[in-house]
């Protein structure tokens, strides 16, 4: 039998007398130190604790308005221009970096319903509950005294509850009693595309497919559209109403809605039978969303007085930004060039986030740059780690919405149970297991 040995030869680490000094072996290359997923680990959690001592989310509000905001529009050309309209029908023209109102105009009557650019951003478009659309140039008057009068002004027979313009050419949607396709020189709507429901509340064009629309109606559906059919596509029903939805700005096939029941649902439209992934963590109806321009990501707020930000594949949010005047979110926009979140709610005030809360605002010394980015590769690294994993995803909340989260797990829990011990009460095969993701479409219609 043969015994293999380690052998090394003593002179490389026995002394010759007792008074020589122990030989000390060391490797000087950095990548070989003995404690280096050590020295990584405690780089990653201090990381870590540092990203939540620095997010400060919040940067200004825009006030001015007399009333709610109902409604935000987002300059297809220009980062620094928004629109904001509030429930008294006044529309104010804001410069976001310098945080000042550059125009403002009593646009409608009442309510103002929404809001939308041209494609080329020269022009802007407003309904109301006065059933009036107006167009409008979006340049600015030589002084405050000059009175901005519309480019045209259309009378309508019903109110209108949204607007949206196609990306490529003068045309624009309206939602009401049924959809109205509109050419930009005329007064009369091109088309009329009905599907047999009271009224709808929100429409979209595809940002990718440009010739599309979806739209959420008052009977729980969400109806789909071609502008270059004589009527509707498709339509979905969902077990409670939808409130608004947004397309995925990069996927042309992908979009999110923002549902009453508390959630938000990404569907494919090539499989409508169930969404894609169940977005949870408001407690109160969701009532806007709106998608990054890399469309990983979306916004979302809800009358629960919060705003929270989604990872387009999971179902939990990254984010959650609130204060305390701040009331129920009715409007939410993500900036063009990826690095703010706005919010309108009924407390008159347009307010202004970083879309990542740690994010250093302004120019980065190249040392300071280098330093995020190890940063950020350690903080992925070292994700999973029980410790790292609680700092990262800890967020204060606000105790009602804390209280409301642990009642909704509650019912959640009881449901849940009552399903389990109704099938283990049954013969086998009676009561099938369903998907919670397969309970929210109820049918689909062609």
């Amino acid at each position: 039998m043969k015994v293999k040995v380690i052998s090394r030869n003593p002179d490389n680490y026995v002394r010759e007398t007792k008074k020589d000094i122990h030989r000390v072996f060391r490797n000087y290359d950095a990548a070989q130190h003995p404690f280096e997923g050590a020295r990584e680990y405690v780089r990653a959690l201090n990381a870590t604790k540092l990203e939540r001592v620095f997010a400060k989310p919040f940067v200004g509000n825009l006030d001015g308005h007399k009333d709610g905001i109902s409604a935000l529009a987002k300059h297809p050309k220009s980062l620094s221009i928004l629109l904001s309209g509030s429930y008294d029908g006044e529309v104010k023209l804001w410069n976001v970096p310098a945080q000042e109102c550059m125009q403002s105009v009593l646009c409608h009557s009442g309510y103002v319903r929404g809001i939308t650019f041209s494609n080329d951003g020269s022009r802007f478009f407003t309904i109301g509950d006065d059933k009036a659309i107006k167009m409008w140039d979006s340049g600015i008057a030589d002084s405050e005294e000059d009175q901005h009068e519309p480019l045209n002004t259309i009378l309508g027979k019903t109110v209108v509850t949204s607007i949206s313009h196609n990306y490529e050419e003068p045309f624009f949607a309206t939602a009401g009693e049924s959809c109205h396709i509109w050419e930009e020189t005329r007064n009369a709507p091109i088309k009329t595309l009905q599907w047999g429901v009271d009224t709808l509340y929100d429409i979209k064009y595809n940002p990718v497919e440009t010739s599309l629309m979806a739209a959420c109606c008052s009977d729980r559906g969400i109806i789909f559209y071609d502008q270059r059919e004589i009527k509707p596509l498709r339509k979905i029903v969902m077990t409670l109403r939808p409130n608004q939805l947004a397309w995925n700005p990069m996927q042309a096939y992908y979009f999110t809605v923002a549902s009453e029941d508390y959630n938000l649902y990404t569907f494919d439209t090539r499989r409508l039978q169930n969404p894609l992934k169940i977005h949870g963590g408001h407690v109160s109806a969701v009532t806007c969303v709106d998608y990054a321009p890399t469309g990983r990501e979306f916004v979302s707020g809800s009358y629960d007085k919060t705003i929270r930000l989604f990872d387009a594949h999971k179902a939990n949010s990254r984010e959650i930004y609130h204060t305390k005047r701040m009331q129920h979110v009715t409007c939410v926009g993500w900036s063009l060039d990826n690095k703010y979140v706005y919010s309108g709610s009924d407390e008159m005030n347009v307010r202004l986030w970083k879309a990542r809360a740690a994010e250093k605002l302004g120019a980065l010394q190249p040392r300071e740059k280098q330093a995020f980015k190890y940063n950020e590769a350690l903080k992925e690294k070292y994700a999973a780690h029980p410790q790292i994993r609680r700092i990262a995803q800890h967020r204060q909340v606000p105790k009602m919405v804390y209280k409301e989260r642990e009642k909704l797990q509650t019912v959640k829990q009881k449901i849940k149970r009552k399903e389990d011990n109704v099938r283990k009460n049954s013969k086998p095969g009676k009561v099938p297991y369903v998907a919670e993701s397969k309970k929210k479409v109820l049918r689909e219609e062609s």
